[in-house]
């Protein structure tokens, strides 16, 4: 009958033999102490998670060991590791370890050492390091009990109660078995009385009052005995179910369910004895990370401080691990998208299209105004298209609760300008805007902002990716003395003869100062509104200066205009701005 080999090839030997198939003598003891029982991980040499590399959504892990290996192939078995390690990212590699230089003895002399005459010279051979090969490395699984209850002194009520209800349901089921015995016995008793009275009725020698009494006797204890096999049998009844009832809520409120445990197996050759390092990485899910930062104001100066929260649910801790955070997606294609082809044509315009442009108004996001976006939760990592690396300053521990742990990166402190800001169109707060530079060494991703001013907590804010030194701005909330209404107005006007069409819209501003009694400075607030920008020469866009009050400050090619308004206290200004919009008699849309 041919022999079936239940070891895959990448299970065997270089000799082409299977683990378990090796001979008593290459069996050895230290070989057979370092094979681990088939059974479930025994004797598990420690694996510890030493660094994290914290991706998006995932967690590069390492793990690092110091293996006392004997000559040959050995398999050993180290762990536990979490079971959501993903098999096919497994590594391993094993570093010899040099050995630890000694003191010379008191009788070294300088011809003992190893540049003595009598000593042959190492040649590039010897001195080479050995090269310890990895043959397998593999996650193993298994569905294991978890550890058992605390000692019996330890154990809840309800346990207590359980042992007491079985330990009572033994005596009654003893005590039974004995009442039974015993009516078992008075009833033999009395089948032999009733056989000495027929036999000495029939003998003619009758004993009546011996045998009456003789039968009162057992009648009495046959009858009491039943009483107590009654009562007894009854108790045993409520006893068995008070203790099912017991195990059920035993089972519901302290069995544990049975846990996926998993362990590394490492198979290893090492041609000598030795010390050998294992670093072994691998990629595992439920994990991920998010920046968040805090931003405290005080006067002119601004201190950013940059944090990670981590979370992370792997099924293990992470106890003092060098960890690092990136913006790499390990799980995005990397191959470029496929091209397809592209066809462009040319057709004659209808007639219809010749006397006509047809043109649309579009909204374009401007992003300096200075107004605080709303935040709805955490955004995802923007790393501006490269990938970021940032790493903790001191070694972290992050519990695996799946709760948010924040774990510091970076602070630094610069000068802030600021400013007070109102863009009326969009929000008629006033508000306070700190402008600073980024001096943290590194890229600020986009991510919420804690905001303190004053050493107290004044909102939330979001930052956008911000390149290392570029500059970047906060809002520190708004003025609740300052107020301004807008009011718009719009005419329209035509000419007859060549069908130009003029759009005029007025908007005015009327800002308000309410200020306290004890208040004397000044406040300049920087007033932002936009114009539209034409696209097309047959519209035309032009801010008439001349009727403006007062004169806008400046115009930017974005069409926004700034006017920086000084307010004193209890002080009432009012901004108008004039613009029209003229468009060709062809122009359809406006």
């Amino acid at each position: 009958m041919p022999h079936t080999d239940p070891h895959t090839p990448d299970d065997r030997f270089p000799d082409g033999r299977a683990p378990d198939d090796r001979t008593a003598a290459d069996r050895t003891a230290s070989d057979r102490a370092e094979e681990p029982r088939s059974t479930g991980p025994a004797a598990l040499l420690p694996l510890p998670v030493t660094a994290v590399t914290c991706l998006e959504d995932r967690a590069h892990v390492e793990r690092t060991t110091l293996l006392d290996l004997a000559a040959g192939v050995r398999r050993l078995r180290l762990g536990p590791v979490a079971a959501t390690a993903v098999d096919r990212t497994l590594h391993a590699e094993l570093t010899p370890v040099p050995p630890t230089p000694t003191a010379a003895g008191p009788g070294d002399g300088p011809g003992d050492g190893p540049g003595s005459p009598a000593d042959p010279p190492a040649t590039p051979a010897q001195s080479a390091p050995p090269a310890y090969t990895v043959l397998d490395v593999r996650i193993v699984r298994s569905w294991t009990p978890r550890a058992p209850r605390p000692p019996a002194e330890e154990d809840s009520a309800l346990r207590h109660r359980l042992h007491e209800l079985e330990r009572e349901r033994t005596e009654l089921e003893q005590r039974g078995d004995r009442l039974r015995a015993r009516l078992d016995l008075l009833a033999r008793l009395a089948t032999d009385l009733l056989r000495d009275i027929a036999e000495g009725a029939g003998a003619g020698e009758p004993e009546a009052p011996r045998w009456a009494r003789e039968l009162d006797r057992v009648d009495g204890e046959r009858d009491t005995h039943a009483d107590l096999l009654r009562s007894t049998e009854a108790r045993l009844v409520v006893v068995t179910e008070e203790l099912h009832a017991a195990r059920a809520a035993l089972d519901l409120a302290e069995t544990e369910p049975e846990e996926l445990v998993a362990w590394v197996d490492l198979t290893v050759d090492a041609p000598v004895a030795g010390p050998v390092g294992l670093r072994l990485t691998h990629l595992t899910p439920c994990a991920l990370w998010r920046p968040v930062y805090r931003a405290a104001l005080d006067g002119d100066t601004l201190t950013l401080e940059t944090e990670a929260t981590v979370w992370q649910r792997t099924g293990e801790d992470w106890t003092d691990v060098r960890l690092t955070l990136s913006t790499a997606r390990s799980a995005a294609a990397t191959e470029p998208p496929g091209l397809t082809e592209d066809r462009l044509t040319l057709r004659e315009r209808a007639a219809a299209e010749r006397r006509t442009v047809d043109v649309e108004w579009r909204e374009e996001a401007i992003g300096d105004l200075g107004e605080p976006a709303a935040v709805v939760g955490l955004p995802g990592v923007a790393d501006g298209g490269e990938a970021r690396i940032l790493r903790s300053p001191a070694p972290v521990s992050v519990p695996a609760d799946g709760r948010a742990h924040r774990v510091p990166v970076s602070s630094f402190t610069t000068a802030a300008r600021r400013a007070d800001v109102c863009a009326p169109e969009l929000s008629p707060l006033v508000t306070r805007l700190a402008r600073f530079d980024n001096r943290s060494g590194h890229a600020l991703l986009a991510g919420p902002v804690d905001l303190v001013r004053g050493g107290g907590f004044v909102g939330r804010a979001t930052l956008d990716f911000t390149a290392p030194g570029a500059p970047a701005s906060l809002s520190f909330g708004s003025h609740d003395d300052c107020r301004v209404e807008r009011h718009t107005e719009e005419s329209r006007a035509s000419t007859a003869l060549s069908g130009r069409t003029v759009t005029t819209r007025t908007v005015r501003l009327h800002l308000s100062r309410f200020s306290a009694p004890s208040e004397r400075d000044e406040r300049t607030v920087a007033l932002r509104e936009r114009v539209p920008v034409s696209e097309i020469s047959a519209v035309r866009v032009r801010v008439r200066e001349e009727e403006c009050s007062p004169a806008p400050d400046g115009v930017d090619a974005d069409g926004v205009v700034r006017w920086d308004v000084v307010l004193p206290p209890g002080g009432r200004r009012t901004v108008t701005l004039v613009y029209e919009v003229s468009a060709d008699g062809k122009v359809a849309g406006l």
